[in-house]
């Protein structure tokens, strides 16, 4: 294993954690994401505050054998640099993995990575890839895979959503000489630096970047951003190769997928526990989830609604897992498509009208938290405390007036049924917006219908799944120009401001800065953002090796069945 120099941050940091000045949350991710081992960052919590921490037992205690069945949805998994949802990944991540793994407590640790190090000024990151890795085919795992499948995913005709994390230090606009319809000159990417990438042996690739970047590791863990064989092009199916302790031997979409174990050992070096994985989509029918995991056709069912708990919870035979998460959606108007969308004070005015409290209370059974339309959630390290939103009725209506619009306005949002808190909420927002003359049709569409025009409808509320990092969520969804920017929003100040607080290491210093990017969120920005809610996976108790993780991700080759 290559030995790595301690970041000179680290230091600090274990300063500041001693005396108290940083949490152990802040201390742990920061330290592991610096290069510090998870190990070693959790031994120096324990020597500060006495606690022991002990790893789980692995495969000792776990049996094997069994068929492990799932109730998740099943899209069109051939591209997976491009999934938009982040259950598309419980399926492929069984076959295709990523170069780091951030786990249930929110750390971020090596995995096809044997280590990482970073200069000094977190513009320099050298992975270390292990060296015990084959491909199904059994070729080995090399750094010109690693080189390949960065490349992709910066590609932009790939349209991966890689580019709104990696943009602001790995790439640069310049001008195609071609112009778009409204005369504007056409944008496109490339790599800032010729050797922006680069290999340093088989075994090693160097990310020379831009600006400063503090969560280099975490973007490898982003879930479309898993390590394809650079031979099949960036497309998957039945039978791709892999490096993953399964391989997919059938799947149906919207129906079923099956994997089963690699008869070869697993290069993790325990599990998988199971024979095979099962996994059925329940469709848009919440009734299906609850009747598949009471008669045990399922072991486990992901993303249970609010409105489900109950039933669950009166099954003796099922445990509840939960985790309180930054998952949330978001009202979102698109900018270019709509006269109103494009009148920031049309947005604002939305943002006043609503009472997310209320609205918690309605759609989530209080479960999570009021949000307060700037995407940054209060479990975030850099998370800024402004001044509390209240719902201001009058205000709204003098701001539409202001706008032009002293009757009000007439709007249609889009909205899926499933999971069903989001049509409540939906609902809940609707008729507050009615107070202030705001007047919004509801257009349910069935998921596969939604998922179609999310990015591109004016008007839509759309999931966002969890991120460690405030700042990770707000490249992807609000820099500019990148493939998940549904809003369409282009504001030089926030991509600026993103792109410094991207690189600050120290937590107090970089709230700093995301305090005025929530200010300009709440201000000008594309979202209404009612709530932030806590989730639950339940589970029959044969299950074992389970944990709800913030992100919704299951690590298959971690689980077994109790055996009769």
């Amino acid at each position: 294993m290559k030995n790595i120099r301690e970041h000179s941050y680290i230091k600090t940091l274990k300063t500041n954690f001693a005396e108290g000045r940083i949490d152990r949350r802040e201390f742990l991710r920061t330290a592991t994401l610096l290069g510090l081992s998870a190990s070693a960052a959790y031994a120096f919590v324990g020597q500060i505050t006495g606690e022991s921490f002990v790893r789980p037992a692995r495969a000792a205690d776990m049996p094997k054998g069994g068929t492990l069945r799932i109730a998740m949805r099943i899209p069109d998994l051939k591209t997976p640099h491009t999934f938009s949802w982040s259950y598309d990944s419980n399926t492929t991540r069984n076959l295709v993995e990523y170069l780091t793994r951030t786990g249930t407590d929110n750390v971020t640790r090596p995995y096809m990575l044997e280590n990482w190090q970073t200069s000094d000024d977190l513009r320099s990151w050298t992975l270390n890839i292990r060296k015990d890795i084959k491909w199904r085919s059994g070729r080995d795992f090399l750094a010109d895979d690693v080189i390949w499948n960065i490349k992709h995913c910066l590609d932009d005709a790939t349209g991966s959503s890689v580019q709104g994390l990696m943009k602001g230090y790995m790439l640069e606009e310049y001008d195609t000489g071609e112009k778009d319809e409204s005369g504007n000159a056409k944008l496109a990417t490339k790599l800032w630096d010729a050797n922006a990438i680069e290999k340093v042996d088989d075994h090693t690739v160097r990310l020379n970047c831009k600006v400063p970047q503090l969560a280099v590791p975490e973007h490898f863990f982003h879930y479309p951003f898993p390590m394809l064989d650079p031979d099949e092009k960036g497309f998957f199916g039945v039978g791709s190769n892999g490096t993953g302790p399964f391989e997919l031997v059938q799947l149906e979409i919207g129906k079923i997928a099956i994997l089963k174990a690699r008869v070869e050992p697993y290069w993790y070096g325990t599990g998988p526990f199971v024979d095979e994985i099962q996994i059925f989509d329940p469709g848009d029918d919440a009734a299906a989830r609850i009747g598949m995991l009471a008669s045990k056709q399922v072991h486990v069912v992901h993303e249970a609604d609010i409105l489900q708990l109950p039933a669950f919870q009166g099954m003796e035979h099922v445990q509840i897992y939960t985790v309180n998460t930054a998952q949330t959606a978001v009202a979102r108007l698109r900018r270019g498509t709509h006269p109103l969308a494009d009148d920031p004070r049309i947005g604002k005015a939305l943002r006043m009208a609503i009472d997310s409290t209320a609205i918690l209370g309605f759609a989530h059974a209080n479960l999570g938290a009021p949000a307060e339309h700037h995407h940054v959630a209060q479990i975030h390290p850099e998370y800024a405390a402004l001044p509390e939103w209240k719902r201001d009725v009058e205000g709204a209506k003098a701001l539409l007036a202001e706008a032009g619009h002293p009757d009000g306005v007439d709007l249609e949002l889009s909205c899926k049924p499933d999971p069903a808190w989001e049509l409540a909420a939906v609902q809940a927002m609707v008729e507050q917006w009615k107070e202030a003359n705001i007047r919004v049709a509801i257009k349910v569409l069935p998921s596969a219908q939604f998922w179609e025009i999310w990015d591109k409808d004016p008007f839509c509320f759309t999931a966002w799944t969890h991120r460690p990092l405030g700042v990770m969520v707000l490249g992807l969804a609000y820099r500019s120009g990148v493939p998940w920017n549904e809003s369409n929003f282009k504001n030089a100040k926030f991509d600026e401001l993103l792109s410094k607080a991207e690189g600050i290491l120290d937590v107090d210093q970089r709230r700093e800065v995301l305090a005025e990017i929530e200010t300009l969120m709440q201000e000008e920005g594309p979202i209404i953002q009612p709530i932030w809610r806590a989730v639950f996976n339940p589970a029959d108790k044969d299950l074992l090796g389970f944990a709800a993780h913030p992100t919704g991700y299951m690590f298959c080759n971690e689980y077994a069945l109790q055996q009769a």
